[in-house]
């Protein structure tokens, strides 16, 4: 088998097809080998997170997890598969460290405020180094790539989908006026989080996520059904 590369020299982005093409379900694993992939795709996640795509290469993958490039090419086809399960990770770790918080749903203007400070406490902690995992993929891969940017796409939608779901029983409730569209406010508040990170990695202080995330919050008090006026004697 030829050697293939996965370095910053090499161009990652033009055999990147996970997007298009029907993915043939993956051969049944052993519990071994169930948990041999799952450390591969961890660790991969881990080193694209610190170092990004394209400084990561597939012998750092392998000196990471002490595996052969054998048993790298056992469990994944090509590297597009394995970027593929590494978005869909980095997705995972979002998702876990929310449902950790207690923020797995979001159907109470109270259950919002506490998502939204759980970024901000975590993005203060971190002086909002290292960004958004999944965000911090779209850079290098999103106007590179379009298939890549499919997988973030729909894995941004995946995420989104809590909101949204959130904001539908809260309209349902009567927390959100009758008009009010969830999968639009869903966006609006992912696109505050986002940018918000973003300028925060950036400024290395949390006041830029929560300056966004107020603004935010604000656009969806305006979607508070108005009390009824008592009627005129």
């Amino acid at each position: 088998m030829p050697r293939r590369n996965w370095t910053r020299k090499s161009n990652p982005f033009t055999l990147l097809t996970v997007a298009t093409k029907a993915c043939t379900p993956p051969p049944r694993l052993t519990a071994r080998g169930a948990a041999t992939r799952a450390r591969i795709v961890a660790a991969a996640a881990s080193l694209v997170y610190e170092r990004g795509f394209a400084g990561t290469s597939l012998d750092d993958v392998m000196a990471a997890t002490g595996t052969s490039k054998s048993q790298l090419y056992h469990y994944f086809a090509d590297k597009d598969a394995l970027i593929r399960e590494v978005i869909k990770a980095q997705l995972g770790r979002i998702i876990a460290a929310q449902a950790a918080a207690d923020l797995h749903e979001v159907s109470s203007r109270e259950g919002l405020q506490r998502w939204c400070n759980h970024f901000v406490t975590a993005t203060r902690a971190t002086q909002g180094a290292g960004g958004c995992p999944l965000g911090s993929l779209v850079g290098e891969l999103a106007d590179q790539s379009e298939p890549a940017r499919r997988v973030l796409a729909q894995c941004f939608a995946d995420w989104q989908s809590y909101l949204s779901e959130g904001f539908t029983a809260m309209r349902d409730n009567g927390e959100l006026a009758a008009h009010a569209d969830p999968a639009e406010l869903a966006l609006t508040m992912m696109s505050a989080l986002q940018g918000g990170l973003l300028m925060a990695q950036t400024t290395r202080s949390a006041r830029p996520l929560e300056l966004a995330l107020n603004m935010a919050l604000q656009h969806m008090a305006a979607y508070r059904p108005r009390p009824k006026q008592a009627g005129r004697r």
